[in-house]
């Protein structure tokens, strides 16, 4: 990061600390380097406090973005075996009791394709226009300066 320093002002990680338990988030604060706040996308699409009341109520809730739903064969279907098993997917989201689709964007294909993949892994259905939520605020303030 050093050589950088010189080049911008500012570096801003736009990426939560999906996945990581704090080691992304500790190592851009020993680099001084800011990054969004959340645990995950899903936190900072709903909105960290918004997510942070509901959370403990939908821990049966498979959540989806945008991404997410365009890309769910390549990343859940196919390389959960689901397409080859599909005696799996009870096994492996018998305890999940619905899909929340996060929409960032108004599309009803995305809606469509995001209900299929709910009745694909047998879950009820919900979609929540969330749009970008705090990412969206976290932008606006970093390009304020």
């Amino acid at each position: 990061m050093a050589e950088y320093r010189g080049r911008y002002g500012q570096i801003f990680i736009l990426y939560a600390d999906c996945g990581t338990g704090g080691l992304l988030q500790q190592k851009c604060k020993d680099l001084g380097v800011q990054m969004l706040e959340g645990p995950h996308c899903y936190s900072f699409f709903e909105g960290n406090a918004r997510f942070a009341q509901i959370a403990e109520d939908e821990i049966t809730a498979f959540y989806l973005t945008d991404f997410l739903v365009r890309q769910f064969d390549a990343f859940v279907w196919r390389p959960m075996g689901f397409d080859r098993h599909p005696e799996l997917i009870g096994m492996m989201f018998g305890n999940y009791t619905k899909l929340v689709y996060q929409a960032q964007t108004d599309d009803p294909a995305l809606d469509a394709r995001a209900a299929d993949c709910a009745a694909r892994l047998g879950l009820a259905y919900e979609r929540r226009l969330t749009g970008y939520g705090d990412l969206e605020r976290a932008i606006a303030e970093v390009a304020r300066g």
